[in-house]
Order: C-alpha cells, then sequence, then structure tokens
C-alpha cells in the first residue's frame, strides 16, 4: 500500500506539470481559436532561462523562486511578441496555416536556443529548502515533488479568480464569446488577445522553469510535452480548465501505473486513452459542444479543373523527367527519386485537405505503415520486392480504413487530434514492439531486388509508379467522387439534403488517401534500403502539410510544386548550414504571412488577374 501511495503521488506531480503547461495552452485556444503548436517551445524556453537565472541567482530560496518568476515572464513576453507579429494576422485563418505559423516558430526557437545554450543536456540545482524527502508510510517521496503537487490547485483557482472575478476577465469572456460586439461597445480584443497569450506563455514557460531541479534541460523538451499538452487539452475539453485539471490527474495515474501493469505499451496508453475518449465523448471529459473551426480549405475556391493543354504539359514534364536520368549523375538521379516519392505523399495528403476540408495531423501514420509493410514482408516472410510493394498501400489502406471509422465521425480540430492519436498509436507501437519491427533500431536491408537495384532503373520504376498513382488520384478529384466530397466539405447539410453520404464519402478518402501514402511509404523504404519508427512521428506528418501549403490547397498541382521545392530546399540549401530550422521556420512563417495560396495559388492568381 505504501508503494501505490508513493506511486500515485508521483502520478500527481507528473499531472502538475502537465497542468501548469495545458492550462496555457487551453486558455490560448479558448480565448482565440488558436492552434499554438509553439506552446511547447515556450516550455522548453522557460526552462532554459529557468536554468540560468537559477545557475547564478539560485543559491537562496528568494532568488530559486524569483529566477523562476523571471523565466515564467520571460517565456510570457515573447508569447506576447508572438501574438502582435504573427498570430494576430491568423485569427480569422483556417486552422491549417495557425499550425503551421506556429510550427515554424517552433523551427525558429530551436535553432535560436541551441545557439544561445548549446546542444548537450544541462543539469540544474536542486530548489533550496526543498531538496531532502519526507516519509510517507515508510517509503521516501521528494519533498519538491510534494510541491507540485500543492501547486496544481493552487494554479487552477487563481485562474478561476482571474477569469470570474476581475474586470479583465470578464472582458475576456466577452470578446471570447462575441468579438464584435466587444469591439462595438469599446472593447480592445487585440489587446485582450496579447495579454491572453502572454499569460498562457507565462504558464508554459511557469512549467517549464519548475522542472530544472526535477530532469535535465534539453533541446527536445517542446516536442515531447507538445504532444501530451494537446492530448490534456482535448481529453479535458477544448478551452475547459477544469476539464484540463482532471485530464491531468487522469493521465498523470495512467503514466504512473501503466508502465508497471502494462510495461510493453507505456507509450501507447496515453493516446489509446484520448483514443477512446474523443469516440465516447467528442467534446471532452467537460467539453461544451459548438461549431467546429473552420476547415483548411473553407476560406478557398474549389481546386481549379485543367484544361487540355495542361494534361499534354503533365505528359510533357513526365517525359522530361525520364529523361534525366540520360544526362544527370546518381546524386541528381536520387533526389528526383525522393522528390518523386514526396510528391505522391504530399498529394494524398492533399485529397483530404483540399478536396474533403479535412486537416489531418497524423498522416505520416500511412505512409510508415506502407513502409513497414514493405520492408517486414521482406524481412519475415523473404517477398520479393514486387510483391512488397504491392503490399505497402494495401497494408496502409487497410489501417486507414480502420482508423478512418472513427476519424470522420468528427469534424475540425477533433477529427486532427483523433488522426493525431492514431499515428502516435501507430508510432508507439513500431517503437516498442522490438521483436516484429525492430524497435528504434528498425528495419534495415531493405534493398530493390537485382533487375532494379540500378539507381536509374528505379528511378523511372518510382516515377512510373507514382504518376499512376497521381494520375488516379488526379481523376478522382474530378470525377463525382470528388464533387461529392468538396459538396461535403462546403456545406455538409446541403449535401445531406440532396443523398450524399458525407461521412461515407470522407471514409473512403480517407483510405484511399492512406493507400497512396502507403504506396509512397514502400518506395521509400526500398530507395532508403531502412526504416525506422520517425517515419511515423509527428514532424513527417507536419513536413507534408508544409508541402501541401507551400504549394498551394486549392490546385491539384500545388502539392506536387511544394514537395519539390520543400524538398530542394531542406537538401541543397537549408541543410548546407547549421542554421537549417531557423530557414525553414523562416519561409513557413513567410509564406503563411504573404503566401497564403501558396506558390502555384498565387502564380495562378497573376495569371487570372493579368
Amino acid at each position: 500500500m505504501s508503494f501505490l501511495l508513493v506511486q500515485s503521488l508521483s502520478g500527481l506531480a507528473t499531472a502538475a506539470t502537465l497542468f501548469l503547461v495545458s492550462s496555457g495552452l487551453t486558455i490560448v485556444f479558448g480565448v482565440t481559436r488558436i492552434v499554438n503548436f509553439a506552446h511547447g517551445s515556450l516550455y522548453m524556453l522557460g526552462a532554459y532561462l529557468g536554468w540560468s537565472l537559477i545557475e547564478r541567482f539560485g543559491g537562496s530560496v528568494g532568488g530559486f523562486w524569483t529566477s523562476v518568476a523571471a523565466a515564467a515572464l520571460g517565456a510570457g513576453a515573447l508569447g506576447a511578441v508572438m501574438e502582435v507579429g504573427l498570430l494576430r494576422r491568423l485569427y480569422r485563418s483556417p486552422e491549417l496555416f495557425q499550425l503551421l505559423g506556429t510550427f515554424g516558430v517552433v523551427l525558429i526557437l530551436q535553432d535560436a536556443v541551441a545557439w544561445i545554450w548549446g546542444p548537450e543536456d544541462l543539469m540544474g540545482r536542486r530548489a533550496p529548502g526543498l531538496k531532502g524527502s519526507v516519509e510517507i508510510l515508510g517509503q521516501p517521496f521528494p519533498l519538491y515533488d510534494l510541491m507540485l503537487i500543492g501547486l496544481g490547485p493552487l494554479v487552477l483557482a487563481l485562474l478561476w479568480l482571474l477569469f470570474t472575478r476581475t474586470r479583465w476577465g470578464v472582458l475576456v469572456r466577452a470578446a471570447t464569446q462575441d468579438r464584435d460586439m466587444a469591439s462595438a461597445l469599446g472593447v480592445d480584443p487585440a489587446r485582450l488577445f496579447t495579454g491572453v497569450l502572454f499569460l498562457g506563455s507565462a504558464l508554459a514557460g511557469l512549467g517549464g522553469a519548475l522542472q530544472v531541479p526535477r530532469e535535465a534541460v534539453n533541446l527536445h523538451m517542446d516536442m515531447a510535452i507538445i504532444v501530451e499538452a494537446f492530448v490534456v487539452v482535448v481529453v479535458g475539453g477544448m478551452g475547459s480548465l477544469t476539464g484540463a485539471f482532471l485530464a491531468a490527474l487522469l493521465i498523470g495515474q495512467l503514466q504512473a501505473f501503466g508502465i508497471l501493469v502494462f510495461p510493453q505499451i507505456t507509450l501507447v496508453l496515453v493516446f489509446l486513452f484520448m483514443a477512446v475518449v474523443l469516440i465516447l465523448r467528442p467534446h471532452g471529459l467537460l467539453g461544451r459542444a459548438e461549431d467546429a473551426p473552420p476547415s483548411a480549405a473553407a476560406a478557398h475556391a474549389p481546386p481549379m479543373v485543367a484544361g487540355r493543354g495542361v494534361g499534354w504539359a503533365a505528359l510533357g514534364l513526365l517525359a522530361l523527367l525520364a529523361a534525366l536520368p540520360l544526362v544527370a549523375g546518381d546524386y541528381a538521379v536520387i533526389l528526383l527519386t525522393e522528390t518523386a516519392i514526396l510528391a505522391l505523399f504530399a498529394a494524398s495528403l492533399h485529397l483530404l485537405i483540399g478536396l474533403g476540408g479535412l486537416v489531418s495531423f497524423g498522416h505520416a501514420a500511412y505512409f510508415g505503415l506502407g513502409a513497414y509493410g514493405a520492408a517486414l514482408f521482406v524481412k519475415h516472410l523473404g517477398a520479393p520486392m514486387p510483391l512488397a510493394l504491392a503490399a505497402a498501400p494495401l497494408v496502409a489502406g487497410l489501417g486507414a480504413l480502420a482508423a478512418g471509422w472513427f476519424c470522420v465521425r468528427r469534424s475540425g480540430l477533433y477529427f486532427a487530434m483523433l488522426t493525431l492519436a492514431f499515428a502516435q498509436i501507430a508510432w508507439s507501437v513500431a517503437f516498442q514492439w522490438s521483436g516484429f519491427t525492430g524497435g528504434d533500431n528498425g528495419v534495415l536491408g531493405v534493398w530493390p531486388s537485382g533487375w532494379a537495384s540500378g539507381k536509374a532503373v528505379y528511378y523511372w520504376l518510382t516515377l512510373g509508379l507514382c504518376a499512376g498513382a497521381l494520375g488516379l488520384l488526379r481523376r478522382a478529384a474530378f470525377a463525382p467522387f470528388g464533387y461529392a466530397l468538396r459538396a461535403g466539405r462546403d456545406s455538409s447539410l446541403r449535401a445531406e439534403s440532396v443523398g450524399i453520404d458525407v461521412r461515407r464519402q470522407q471514409w473512403v478518402a480517407f483510405a484511399l488517401a492512406g493507400s497512396a501514402a502507403g504506396l509512397a511509404g514502400g518506395l521509400y523504404a526500398f530507395a532508403k534500403g531502412s526504416v525506422f519508427p520517425t517515419l511515423m512521428a509527428v514532424p513527417m506528418s507536419v513536413d507534408a502539410l508544409v508541402m501541401v501549403l507551400m504549394g498551394g490547397v486549392q490546385t491539384v498541382s500545388g502539392p506536387l510544386a511544394g514537395a519539390g521545392l520543400f524538398h530542394l530546399l531542406e537538401t541543397q540549401v537549408m541543410r548546407a548550414t547549421d542554421w537549417w530550422r531557423l530557414l525553414l521556420g523562416l519561409v513557413i512563417v513567410a509564406l503563411v504571412l504573404l503566401f497564403p495560396k501558396g506558390i502555384v495559388g498565387f502564380l495562378a492568381g497573376l495569371r487570372g488577374r493579368s
């Protein structure tokens, strides 16, 4: 009983940290409706600022807590600057642009923090006055963790008083419910939202600074915490502080006891829990039913119908690409092979976003399922390359069919988070099932058959398969299926009234997109000769979103151009310098602010005006 009690208290300490971070995230979303992916970076920045200040001034009790408060204020100030410079221009934009804009900030802060503090992990000093432990039924428990347990409810009570008992809190709630009416009554929503971003960012910085005595400060803290914070916010209910507190408590206990009861699936439990909650309670434990956020394609015209000349131009481009290996070197052929694979990956995601208005945060799961499907067929069954390539879209399509049945029953951000949950479950299985998937060591030795081992031959094979799959996706976009999918995107009620089964159309599109991504993953596995769990991770899904946005959401050719430009920048420009994350982040922010229609959409707009 003493061991179980101490384990439960350890889960409560973890829950306190999760609540501090997720409370800021849920406040920002509840007020601004912005999906702030950079919230984890502000947590990391608070940890680094806290480490520097604690090392210099934290020798006394007063110095330690002053350093923690200063780190939180520093993170809050950066959040306010981000609101003024970036988020204020994205309040009425689709959530895809908000996500990618804040992801650009993530990349910028990663390189900035690495430049200031270096890449090494930093160990902080213990908190003065809280260095020891206390005996609880004969079991020692850290005194610092006991302080964190008491801090969580205190922060919840203070936030409740702030939003219900102060004039500022009343104005914030008024601007949240009806921004136009609040403006008509003389309230400046912009100033209020800046204050909200400051508060939310300061809470993230506070959570990071308080981790200095508990764990090493490192450059991976941002991505580790942001996924868990999203889980807490979605499970509790978007915009609900009490829901976030309850969800943090449940997830903290799940993590504390899951490692004892289910040691082989500890990484799966949290995301499985989120998926179950979203399936049973679409708006979270304490969330309110509300209108879905705008879809990614809601602010744009439907994809343009291409004329006959475009088809001939596509055939000419295909012939040119097929002839390039005759004059290009091996390295160029490798880059062209990867570009063709990424183009198919981006086009498969565009089928969901551009036509269906369904923003997926976990599309990399099906790219990874295709890669693992092909690799495991070779490793465990000794299958030849053609059979393994045929299995890749089949395995990914079946996975998408199963996950899509649940996902399409939700909309807006809840759909996106449910896709993230299934993607993280797939990643966790690939990472922990080492006996079958190889775990973090991956699957090695997945090479093409002898007849396709030449770089040029494999490029031609990849080009042919990708071109065929892209042709099928384009045909689906302009077939009655594609128009029905767009009808459900633009007005599901009207589409249902004329006899279109919107949910069924979206389910079929989800499976089709997953199959196309799986084919791309299978080709990628043979191109690289190995498969690792990172192919299913969140950054891979974000890369696909960047490609779609870079090319343009409202044109079927946009993702292809976006994939080519993204891969060119990543391999030839950004990877040539140590600051490639910073450069990529700046490019993403510039695209979101200056070219919201993407490169192809921008050029098409210029052509239309001329």
